[in-house]
């Protein structure tokens, strides 16, 4: 038996070679992965209980909602308390990303259409506001368009059509 492995190996040893190889390769793998790594790994292989940071051990639990109002519903889930001068609806249609990137030219113009037209006090600043908001939902009203509030392509198609040019 050892012999017909010796007389294989020296008929082909290139391919014993890559065998030899891929056999390292794998062991060295393997040894890295069960002894040689320090610290909790992200999917432990003998560990049978997994922690979660928020101190659960069964995935299936639902993870706690913050309470819009009050106190926290979790230790380590933080409360989202709205201001009390504000409605809801109104707190949804801020956006400070928006707010941190910047006005868009796309806005602007938008809004320089509407002020125009007679839908509203519009500033053209580049941002969505509360004054563009509402010039956008009378202009959809009027137009027979999903009332959504937002710059959307159908609201920019219906500005260029009413204007007779495109929006710019």
């Amino acid at each position: 038996m050892v012999i017909d492995a010796w007389s294989r190996i020296a008929r082909r040893p290139l391919d014993a070679i890559a065998v030899l190889a891929a056999v390292g390769a794998s062991s060295i793998v393997i040894v890295n992965a069960m002894f040689l790594q320090s610290g909790v790994h992200p999917m432990p292989a003998f560990e049978t209980t997994l922690k979660f940071a928020d101190g659960r051990s069964d995935p299936l639990k639902p993870i706690p909602k913050p309470a819009l109002t009050g106190g926290p519903a979790h230790p380590a889930t933080p409360s989202i308390a709205l201001p009390p001068e504000k409605p809801a609806s109104l707190a949804l249609r801020s956006d400070p990303i928006a707010d941190l990137i910047g006005p868009s030219a796309r806005i602007a113009a938008a809004q320089r259409a509407l002020s125009e037209y007679g839908y509203g006090q519009v500033k053209a600043s580049g941002n969505l506001d509360d004054a563009t908001t509402t010039a956008i939902e009378k202009f959809e009203r009027e137009h027979n368009l999903p009332i959504t509030g937002r710059i959307s392509e159908r609201l920019m198609s219906e500005l260029a059509t009413m204007i007779g040019h495109p929006v710019e």
